[in-house]
């Protein structure tokens, strides 16, 4: 498809795909304090069903890793998506740090408030 954009959207945490303005897809993150190094959470990604099937959501995931490898985080793959994206595309596992209890513990507590919302 191409006229599809990406674009990164820090207020929102995440990046977004967007058709004739519209968002139909996205990869959301939260960015974690590693202590030796910035870490970026990735835990859901999802285009649109309609748009399925395109390569949007490479393209996405394509985009969000660079730019996070960019921005000189390291990239936690909590997301499915994302983590067999990375195993397909093996230049990006020297810049993935292993999921430790720890990411999972600061996902459930940042993300729950908005869970009961």
């Amino acid at each position: 498809m191409n006229d599809a954009t990406i674009r990164h959207n820090p207020e929102r945490e995440r990046f977004e795909v967007l058709v004739a303005g519209n968002v139909i897809g996205k990869a959301a993150y939260k960015d974690y304090d590693g202590g030796s190094s910035p870490q970026r959470i990735f835990y859901h990604t999802v285009i649109n069903e309609e748009y399925g099937g395109q390569g949007l959501a490479g393209k996405l995931a394509t985009a969000a890793l660079d730019e996070t490898v960019s921005a000189g985080f390291r990239v936690v793959p909590v997301c499915p998506f994302i983590k067999k994206f990375i195993t397909k595309n093996p230049e990006y596992a020297s810049d993935t740090a292993p999921i430790a209890p720890a990411h999972l513990e600061f996902l459930n507590d940042v993300l729950a408030p908005r869970a009961r919302a």
